[in-house]
């Protein structure tokens, strides 16, 4: 039996995922995905199992996530599930030119951060202004 274990990133957030061969059961931090709520968040994650339906009814893949807000998690989360559906696939070239015909960042992550912020500032850019007078 093979297991494979992938991770995805973005911003704080890191998915570990773990898959083996299943029925197509996907677990977030030991909840199905069915229940993640709101709904679009469930729909964006179900993104690449829709896409590659015939990998996802034959595995099972658990995601543990951790850090980050709740927008990134789903992201990680997305990044982790099609990248280890991708390796379990053996790499299948069409496979990987449906994923990022769809959307790139379902196999590429993200790597913008936010910037440090100034000394003695509470913001990253502009200085403030200041007044000799």
């Amino acid at each position: 039996m093979k297991t494979i274990n992938l991770s995805g990133s973005r911003k704080k957030a890191v998915a570990r995922a773990t898959i083996k061969e299943g029925t197509g059961i996907v677990r977030i931090n030991k909840q199905p995905i069915n229940i993640i709520e709101p709904e679009i968040s469930r729909l964006r994650l179900q993104e690449p199992l829709e896409i590659a339906t015939d990998y996802a009814k034959k595995v099972n893949i658990d995601i543990k996530v951790a850090g980050g807000g709740s927008q990134s998690q789903i992201e990680a989360c997305r990044l982790a599930i099609a990248k280890s559906i991708y390796a379990f696939s053996n790499k299948n070239p069409q496979l990987r030119i449906d994923f990022l015909a769809y959307d790139r960042h379902l196999l590429v992550a993200d790597t913008r951060r936010n910037e440090p912020h100034k000394p003695n500032d509470s913001k990253p850019r502009a200085k403030r202004q200041f007044s000799k007078r």
